[in-house]
């Protein structure tokens, strides 16, 4: 390096960054931080983190001088520099960012591994900031220490960079595959990839396997053409001795499932075989990733058939991977009655809001919920390897078996999808299991046929269904055995053969099984122990999913029982049972109305809504109960409004607030976006449950102004606020459309910058189109309603919608609101659009075809009826596709006037077509009879 440090300054900086990471001295670790704050306002500051960083021993006269010391003081350096280039790169001058990539290969290099780590970091940042191309070099470098070229550099050298390369692939996978300047990285990466697989450093193959799963399923064709050797290399390194490396093989041929199953076929009874040995090793991980293989082939459409001849070994295999082992029981923890015991804030892990679809994008209906199966793998975002997480410096390292993706999940799922494959076959193989096992002396014998039983009851109902009269009385009598953990899963298995239960329609049957099934999960909700309560209360919310308005005569009960568990939940469980409040509003929606339910619950949860600080995390559960509760009651839940309704706007704004701190300086934290996200859907939600005028009147009401807080939410950097916001902008025009007509234009200059795709393509994020669905909703839902406020920004409107419904890349869901508000633009502003119909009739008509029969598309279609009128000539190629349409069009449900109004759009068309065509009844015999006939008998031609 050419720059040379002070050495005062270096001894100085040197110290602080010692006692910042120590957890001895608070006092000196307090004093550490505020003078690493200000040394942020060096011009040097780069520079001097980049030289401790890359520095392998003490400069001399630095006062840290022991090697233990000195590598905290690299850590501290490396971690530092990392957050100063991850919010700032463009900040940094020139030459101290060129010190920075001296610095990092050196760290690559290093004989330390953690230090190698924070160096791949560093390095990963600098391209996640500045882009692939503000370092080109880089690669190349990597690439000759990786290949060791010219054999000069060392295991470390070849280790470390290696890992740093698995980094940039997995966070610039799309710019890999990218062409640029006529060339793509990933044809020259992938080879060189594929040769350090032969590497004889094992941490080289593992890390070199990772780097290429991260491109296997994506179908790229640097991908696909080396596809034929790297499958060669994964059957070689299949033996190889060192589990991390069959660990990536299990995982590449999990991705090669989806990417080229024509691959695997031909070989599919040695991949079992080698699944199956590699499910057995003693390496949990290893064992976990290779069991991910038979959800990833039961799940395909085309491969799982080939698996048929070999049920008979995979199945005992997964049934025998279901038993807790030794280990696990360790962790678990005997019985134990801990229901007065307090939760440990560790304990209580964050649960996202549910998004606010409207008319759900990609595919999700509003509304939509997913069971909980019980062992579905959950998504934690992680610290990147070397990274220091505060928060768990103090963890003991015992993992709870039941909180993290285990082996013996992965079992179960894995079961529950060859049970939908091969149905009966599967139910029948595990047969015999079942009847050795269920009443097993050893309980973890018992408890994994119970969840082998709770498995298979998807996909197997039908054969299971003649067992259940003996099997549910005896899963009952499980919710009392001694072991807690029995009692948990015997919980989730009923919860799963709920709906048998439920529709029972002979009233003895009923009295005999249903009734003693949800009786002994409310029972389980107020059990001694509190993650049986969990399991009871999460058991509880399943039934009711599926049981619907079957529980109408039981609410009382049901309710009663809640309040009980409300009076002894602690923190974490009170969280489920929140969950299982809303799923009964959601439900049975209006009999909640009713004053002896509504009596019972309401003041339960006004309570916890008075206990509850704006801060508290309980605040989002909280919300998102109450917002369902409002929808149920309707107009009833007036006397709670005012209040709730205000605090709400009260937490948006205090956020708000406190973002814009965080914005500026550095002390503020940035608040948890969930509670912009709940607060708004209460806010929505009691917009529809009131009365029109009384929805109005607390809008009108609302200090801050309700809308200026609506603008700002819109624009707010989280796309779950933004989906959030949108969702309620048009809820507003549906419900207190006065009250939202003056602020129409300042909502609507944002609104139309949310619909640009050019980024949202580009980086495909699936909740950036979900906002984009939500404000295409929502604009939809406002041309239903303001005529001379929208008109200027039609032409602007229409070519976006335009762009979306002629994309093939977005989802459907966005495509069809986009289309949806594209037809209800025409009803008040077809002249302005008539003239560019031929550049969207086509693919507005193809989209219509799939759109549900709604209100909403009985709109869409009069407004594009009326665009039609105004340019009846210009669609002459799609005149058929239109005609069908229109005589396809049926919706029985759809209410008057709506239903009228459509009939006479439709008929007009019909008529000015009449006119213009010569010969008219000839064109009409081109459609097929059916069309001509429903023409004919509904619009008399």
């Amino acid at each position: 390096m050419s720059w040379q440090p002070n050495q005062e300054s270096l001894g100085t900086l040197a110290t602080c960054l010692r006692d910042s990471l120590s957890g001895f001295n608070k006092t000196a670790q307090k004093q550490a931080e505020i003078m690493l704050t200000q040394a942020k306002a060096s011009p040097d500051i780069n520079n001097y983190l980049a030289f401790i960083f890359s520095s392998a021993t003490p400069a001399p006269g630095t006062p840290v001088q022991q090697p233990t010391e000195w590598h905290v003081v690299r850590s501290a350096a490396a971690i530092m520099l990392k957050n100063n280039i991850k919010s700032n790169l463009k900040g940094i001058p020139e030459s101290s960012l060129q010190l920075i990539k001296l610095a990092i290969p050196l760290g690559i290099q290093d004989t330390n591994s953690q230090i190698r780590s924070f160096a791949g970091n560093l390095a990963t940042e600098i391209v996640r900031c500045g882009g692939l191309y503000s370092w080109p070099e880089l690669l190349e470098v990597l690439l000759k220490m990786i290949g060791n070229e010219g054999n000069q550099y060392s295991n470390e050298a070849q280790e470390g960079a290696m890992a740093a390369m698995a980094k940039i692939c997995e966070d610039n996978t799309k710019v890999l595959e990218r062409e640029q300047n006529g060339q793509r990285p990933l044809n020259i990466l992938l080879p060189k990839f594929i040769e350090a697989t032969k590497s004889p450093l094992p941490k080289v193959r593992a890390l070199a396997l990772k780097a290429i799963n991260e491109f296997t399923p994506r179908k790229s064709q640097a991908m696909l053409n080396v596809i034929d050797t790297l499958l060669q290399h994964l059957f070689y390194l299949s033996e190889d001795k060192y589990p991390d490396v069959r660990r990536e093989v299990c995982r590449a041929f999990v991705r090669l499932v989806e990417t080229r199953p024509d691959k695997l076929l031909p070989h599919i009874g040695g991949l079992v075989d080698y699944i199956l040995t590699q499910q057995k090793s003693d390496d949990e991980e290893l064992a976990t990733e290779a069991a991910e293989f038979w959800l990833a082939v039961g799940e395909h459409d085309n491969l799982w058939q080939a698996l048929d001849p070999y049920l008979g070994k995979i199945i005992p295999v997964l049934l025998e991977c279901m038993v807790y082992s030794p280990e696990d029981i360790a962790l678990l923890g005997g019985a134990s009655d801990d229901e007065d015991e307090e939760d440990r804030e560790e304990d209580i892990k964050p649960k996202f809001a549910k998004k606010n679809l409207k008319r759900g994008a990609a595919g999700a209906e509003e509304g939509e919920s997913q069971e909980d199966n019980g062992y579905e793998k959950m998504a934690e975002e992680g610290l990147e390897e070397g990274e220091i997480d505060d928060e768990d410096e103090d963890d003991d390292g015992d993992e709870n078996p039941d909180e993290k993706w285990t082996l013996r999940k992965c079992s179960a799922a894995a079961l529950d999808v060859f049970a939908g494959d091969f149905g009966g076959k599967v139910f029948h193989s595990i047969l015999p299991y079942l009847q050795t096992n269920l009443k097993h002396e050893d309980w973890p014998r018992r408890e994994a046929a119970v969840l082998a039983l709770g498995a298979v009851a998807d996909g197997c109902m039908g054969v299971v269904v003649p067992h259940l009269p003996e099997l549910v009385p005896y899963l009952i009598s499980l919710l009392e055995d001694p072991e807690p953990v029995v009692r948990i899963i015997t919980c989730w298995t009923l919860s799963r053969y709920s709906s048998w239960a439920a529709s029972l329609t002979d009233g003895a049957q009923k009295q005999s099984y249903f009734e003693p099934l949800m009786e002994g999960i409310l029972r389980r909700m107020l059990d001694k122990n509190k993650k049986v309560q969990e399991a009871g209360a999460s058991a509880m919310a399943t039934l009711e999913e599926k049981a619907g308005k079957q529980l109408e005569p039981y609410c009382g009960p049901i309710i009663q029982q809640f309040v009980l568990c409300f009076s002894k939940y602690k923190d974490k469980n009170r969280w489920v049972l929140y969950d299982c409040v809303q799923t009964l509003a959601e439900h049975i929606g209006p009999v909640l109305a009713r004053p002896e339910l509504a009596g019972q619950l309401m003041p339960t949860i006004i309570d916890r809504w008075q206990r509850v600080p704006d801060q508290s995390r309980e605040m989002f559960p909280l919300l998102e109960c109450l917002s369902y509760i409002a929808m149920a009651l309707g107009d009833a839940f007036t006397p709670y409004a005012e209040p709730i309704f205000n605090r709400c706007v009260n937490i948006i704004h205090q956020n708000l607030e406190q973002s814009m701190h965080a914005k500026t300086n550095a002390n503020f934290d940035q608040p948890d976006k969930d509670f912009l996200v709940t607060s708004l859907d209460l806010l929505s939600a009691i917009i529809q449950a009131l009365d029109n005028a009384k929805a109005a009147e607390l809008v009108t009401r609302s200090q801050p102004a309700f809308f200026e807080l609506l603008s700002f939410c819109m624009e707010d950097p989280s796309d779950e606020v933004q989906q959030s916001a949108y969702a309620l902008v048009g809820d507003c025009s549906k419900y207190v459309p006065e009250q939202l007509r003056p602020f129409i234009h300042k909502i609507f200059t944002i609104l139309v910058k949310k619909l640009d795709l050019d980024d949202i393509l580009d980086e495909e994020i699936d909740s950036s189109f979900s906002v984009v669905n939500n404000a295409c909703w929502s604009a939809g839902e406002v041309a239903m309603q303001f005529k001379e406020e929208m008109a200027p920004f039609v032409p602007e409107l229409l070519r976006r919608f335009v762009e979306i419904i002629s994309n093939p890349g977005v989802p459907g869901g966005v495509v069809e609101n986009a289309a949806i508000a594209l037809g209800r633009l025409g009803l008040f502003h077809a002249a302005i659009i008539a003239p560019h119909l031929p550049k969207f009739a086509h693919e507005f008509l193809t989209v219509m075809d799939e759109v549900d029969t709604s209100e909403e598309k009985a709109t869409a279609f009069r407004g594009f009826c009326n665009v039609v009128a105004q340019n009846p000539q210009s669609i002459e190629n799609v005149l058929l596709a239109f005609f069908s349409s229109i005589a396809r069009y049926q919706d029985l449900k759809l209410r008057n006037p709506i239903k009228q109004e459509l009939h006479e759009a439709f008929l007009s068309v019909l008529k000015i077509y009449q006119q213009l065509i010569p010969g008219f009844v000839d064109f009409l015999s081109k459609l097929p009879p059916q069309d001509q006939q429903a023409l004919k008998t509904t619009y008399g031609l």
